[in-house]
């Protein structure tokens, strides 16, 4: 069974009238509930000024979600707002039913589809971090002695002392789990370092040859992964279940202008993202702050792409990336209708003027593409070309490639063990080749023989 609220006083976008913002969250975590394998019994949605704070939706309207839990026979209820520690146990009580929040669900959703070692270990911090707040304990509930401790002693010592063994090994056992849950939150943060440090050295290792990132980032089913795939030919997982990319995954791509460039797919956004998460999965989102240009994908087929854009942006602007360059791509255009093709088309000829106009493309059938490599090109910054005569001997075939691979070439000639040319570099390589112990110097080109 799912909850919703919906407040009356909230911030709106123009024309969304009030409690079409909450009744949209209800149809996202719909889709939530689905991509975590629920099976959803029915729905509940309740319009409040403000939040309850012992139960978040009043004693009426939990009379009215548990008696359809009951009519529908489901064991879970998930709430699309987070609660409380407090909210969570009293509405378990008053419902007889288990309960989880928003973040609870998007954790196990994470849990399911994280294959990496490091994702995995940001997974089950995010969850134990999530957890130790909410431990508690009544009693027996927590107590492996308190089961015999209550009925001892005769008279009121009896009795006293009966109680006081029952509340003690009770709070003995919660402070025992909570010690084992830092001790564990503790060792995963060792491990996520020496993951970290691995991945800096690969980055490391990457920019030794350097390449300008992309980094594709946007809502989540906006249908980043398929454009993805269309770009750079990769075979990444495709999926409309939320969440299905959690690892990031990167890839080389030649632009027009024959630059080589590293395109990185990484985590869809969603509104309401704890920053707890956000900090979890610094693998993906450190890509995108290490990203020259930004492609934020939109799904221009849903009617308030506009709303989850500003979502997204909101995320940038926590990163800290929203000053990077960005270009916008409006994607699915091929399930928009004559008309609204027509609207968006001249929408996006308006913004041309600005310079900022986004780029029209469907992923799935590959229109448009050729135009957002070309605007890719165009909105990477430019990597000035130098030109250089270099002496290096014939064994360094390694950093011969990559002259060829990035620059140009415009004259070569062997020399007994060594190789003169000419060629033309970005100025990156340039500096490079000058910390080699090669014979570089800047130079113009010679005519090609």
């Amino acid at each position: 069974m799912l909850v919703g609220v919906g407040w009356k006083r909230a911030p709106r976008f123009p024309g969304m009238p009030a409690g079409e913002q909450g009744r949209e969250s209800l149809a996202e975590l719909v889709e939530l509930a689905r991509s975590a394998g629920a099976e959803i019994a029915g729905t509940v949605f309740q319009m409040r000024d403000a939040a309850d704070p012992a139960t978040l939706v009043g004693r009426g309207k939990l009379d009215e979600i548990r008696a359809e839990a009951t009519a529908h026979r489901a064991p879970l209820i998930i709430f699309d707002s987070n609660l409380s520690p407090v909210q969570q146990r009293n509405i378990e009580e008053a419902t007889e039913r288990r309960v989880i929040d928003r973040t609870q669900l998007i954790l196990d959703i994470f849990a399911r589809h994280a294959r990496s070692r490091e994702g995995q270990l940001q997974v089950e911090l995010a969850q134990l971090n999530y957890l130790l707040p909410r431990l508690t304990g009544k009693g027996t509930a927590m107590s492996r002695l308190g089961g015999k401790s209550g009925g001892g002693g005769a008279g009121g010592a009896g009795g006293g002392a009966g109680r006081i063994g029952v509340r003690g090994p009770g709070e003995k056992k919660l402070e025992t789990d909570r010690r084992r849950i830092r001790d564990r939150v503790r060792k995963i943060e060792i491990s996520i370092d020496d993951v970290r440090k691995q991945r800096a050295l690969r980055r490391e290792a990457r920019n030794a040859v350097p390449l300008g990132t992309i980094a594709l980032v946007g809502y989540t089913n906006a249908g980043k992964s398929t454009l993805f795939n269309a770009l750079s030919r990769a075979e990444v997982l495709v999926s409309s279940r939320m969440f299905a990319t959690l690892d990031p995954t990167i890839r080389a791509l030649r632009l027009p202008s024959n630059r080589r460039v590293l395109v990185s797919d990484t985590v869809g956004f969603i509104r309401d993202l704890p920053k707890g998460l956000l900090t979890a999965f610094r693998a993906t989102l450190e890509e995108v702050q290490e990203a020259a240009l930004i492609l934020h994908v939109s799904d221009v087929s849903n009617p308030h792409h506009e709303e989850l854009d500003e979502e997204v942006d909101k995320i940038l602007r926590e990163l800290g990336v929203d000053g990077r360059p960005k270009l916008s791509v409006l994607n699915k255009m091929d399930r928009l209708t004559a008309e609204e093709r027509k609207a968006v088309t001249n929408g996006a000829g308006k913004c041309a003027d600005t310079g900022n106009a986004p780029v029209l493309v469907s992923a799935l059938t590959g229109d448009g593409i050729e135009e957002l490599l070309r605007r890719m090109d165009a909105e990477m910054p430019t990597d000035p070309l130098v030109t250089l005569s270099i002496r290096m001997p014939l064994a360094e075939g390694r950093t011969l490639a990559m002259i060829h691979a990035l620059g140009r070439v415009l004259h070569s000639e062997i020399d007994d063990s060594h190789m003169r040319l000419d060629a033309e570099v970005p100025a990156s390589i340039a500096k490079r080749l000058r910390l080699k112990d090669y014979s570089v110097e800047e130079t113009f080109p010679r005519a090609v023989s």
